[in-house]
């Protein structure tokens, strides 16, 4: 069954909305398997954003993933790593379709509620990153 890491970012959850984008998968169907609350370090945000260091808004990046409590939840299900990015939108707010995580609730980037892993390595790597108590079989 394939997982996907999906963090819910300091603006939504200073919003009061983990409930809600919680609420989104499992309704798809997809089943909570882990879940914490935590802090991301400005050192493991430069590591997770790594791939975009040399863009001009990667300090907003960090900065936004930084700036307070985020929701780390691992699911899992049949194609779940596509559902979820279905389910979230767009990355760009402006550019996420109405009905989505990002185009009900974002309204700016680097803000836009939700992180998910994009593919099963890089899910993978992320599981392991931000949930090292589940060891390799994560």
């Amino acid at each position: 069954m394939e997982k996907t890491l999906v963090i819910i970012k300091p603006e939504a959850v200073k919003r009061a909305l983990v409930g809600e984008i919680l609420s989104r998968f499992e309704k798809k169907g997809l089943t909570i398997k882990h879940l914490k609350v935590g802090q991301v370090s400005a050192e493991v945000a430069r590591v997770h954003y790594g791939h975009h260091a040399d863009k001009p808004f990667f300090p907003g990046l960090i900065e936004a993933i930084t700036a307070g409590p985020v929701v780390f939840a691992v699911l899992e299900g049949p194609h779940c790593i596509q559902h979820v990015r279905n389910i979230i939108g767009a990355t760009d707010p402006l550019k996420a379709t109405p009905g989505t995580i990002r185009g009900d609730f974002a309204l700016v980037n680097p803000t836009n509620m939700v992180h998910a892993s994009d593919s099963p390595e890089t899910a993978e790597m992320e599981i392991r990153r931000f949930f090292p108590e589940l060891g390799q079989g994560a």
